[in-house]
């Protein structure tokens, strides 16, 4: 009967290729493309409906056969996608890989991108003033490994030590998801519980030499020597895992993932679940409280905030590294002009770390690259102003800083400056950038006088 069931079920060609591709995302809801609508169909349709608010309803599927379906605009994307992601769900976005007019048979689609708590980019789902790690944890039973990957940003960080030091490394990073071998998920359970959204997977993607291989062909290096973790086995691991799962749609979007930083135990203060809950250091269970970030957290922009918690959280041990913050903080302090300028400047820096991730993973607007360009403009007057102070401290974050006059200067010479928040409503490339562009547009805009240019060439061309 259940044979009967399965056969008639994949009957038409669209859900032959649908179920082609949900099987190979068999624990994500899957998001398919048809036309100008995302469909789920199913079981995902029946969870879609229930969290989204939309209509489920039924559609033939071959001869004496029916299938649930709940759908949306594809345009509606963004609104959507994150509530199905708060939820706590997986989802793989299907989108159509063809022109439906320039085929006579059913389109191609693929998933062109697997959205996870920990895995996001969108604006809706992430907070400004907070990292969106992804984590993976690898333990032999004695020491343990852990990754924390933030695509919106580009940090990839490991650590490695004995299990304390691993819990009280998820609890300071506090990730929004954590990946785990699926051979060892009753002890990652009993160990942590329902405290991270986790998800498993299969035990080869654990393996040393891939998670090695798979590293060295993203940084293109022929050892991790450079990076400081050669010798960190178990953080290797992890780290190999976390890539494995954050490229499994993305491929080569993920150049601005450049580095991995190695996270020492002996730098910081350690600080366990409890002193931070009872410090009331960032987060309180009391809807009232005024947390330790709340009274410190005066930051002009997202980065600024993201930091200053992971300040908060990661209490420097290091002397001098400690007067080296003090002594900058204290130029600015009795320095108020100063600072007022160096505020008016970052006033109106974007969220750097996160345009530039757009860039890489394709996902920009023309709109977000002209705040890119804004941005850049005030990199430069911070550093600028900052290189003009006498305080080592404040000289040593001139130097650091890189206003990529080459990128700004191409910006400026190619994007319109009033360029859309959509690539497809036009007027993105200034006028003389292109010219075969130029002619199209005036044909598209002025298309009578090119009509009548056309006809008074042609009437004067001789017989």
């Amino acid at each position: 009967m259940k044979e009967e069931t399965k056969s008639s079920v994949v009957e038409t060609p669209l859900m032959k290729q649908y179920f082609a591709i949900k099987a190979k995302y068999p624990d994500a809801i899957l998001l398919f493309r048809v036309g100008d609508f995302y469909e789920t169909f199913g079981e995902d349709a029946i969870k879609a409906a229930g969290i989204l608010g939309i209509v489920l309803t039924k559609r033939a599927n071959g001869s004496a056969s029916f299938v649930e379906l709940a759908g949306f605009p594809h345009h509606s994307l963004d609104t959507y996608l994150p509530k199905l992601v708060r939820a706590g769900l997986r989802v793989a976005i299907c989108d159509q890989l063809e022109d439906p007019k320039l085929t006579k048979k059913i389109v191609k689609r693929g998933v062109t991108e697997l959205v996870t708590p920990g895995v996001s980019y969108n604006d809706k789902i992430l907070e400004h003033k907070k990292n969106n790690f992804l984590a993976a944890y690898y333990t032999d039973g004695k020491i343990a490994g852990v990754a924390f990957i933030d695509i919106s940003t580009g940090e990839f960080l490991v650590g490695q030590g004995n299990l304390a030091y691993a819990e009280k490394l998820l609890q300071n990073f506090n990730p929004s998801e954590v990946l785990y071998s699926r051979g060892r998920k009753k002890e990652f359970i009993e160990q942590y519980g329902a405290r991270f959204y986790n998800y498993g997977l299969e035990e080869w993607v654990f393996q040393g030499d891939y998670s090695k291989e798979i590293l060295l062909r993203h940084f293109g290096t022929k050892s991790l020597k450079g990076f400081g973790i050669e010798e960190m086995s178990a953080a290797v691991i992890a780290a190999g895992a976390a890539l494995h799962y954050v490229s499994d749609t993305r491929q080569e979007q993920l150049r601005h993932i450049s580095g991995i930083s190695r996270i020492d135990e002996d730098k910081y203060v350690w600080l366990d679940k409890f002193t931070i809950r009872n410090l009331e250091l960032v987060g309180s269970s009391n809807e009232q409280a005024v947390t330790l970030l709340d009274v410190l957290d005066h930051t002009l922009t997202p980065m600024g905030g993201r930091l200053l918690k992971r300040w908060v959280m990661l209490p420097l041990k290091d002397i001098a590294s400690i007067e080296e913050r003090q002594d900058a903080v204290n130029y600015f302090l009795h320095h108020p002009d100063f600072s007022t300028i160096i505020a008016g400047h970052l006033k109106q820096v974007g969220d750097l770390e996160r345009l530039i991730s757009k860039v890489a993973l394709g996902k920009i607007s023309p709109r977000e690259v002209m705040q890119l360009k804004r941005s850049l403009d005030m990199v430069q007057l911070i550093k600028d102003s900052c290189g003009h102070t006498a305080n080592a401290a404040i000289q040593i974050i001139a130097d650091q800083l890189n206003p990529c006059s080459l990128i700004n200067s191409r910006i400026f010479n190619e994007l319109h400056p009033d360029a859309p928040a959509m690539v497809n409503k036009g007027g993105v490339i200034r006028e003389g950038v292109n010219s075969e562009l130029d002619e199209l547009r005036s044909i598209a805009y002025h298309g009578k006088d090119y009509l009548l240019k056309f006809s008074s060439a042609k009437r004067n061309v001789p017989e």
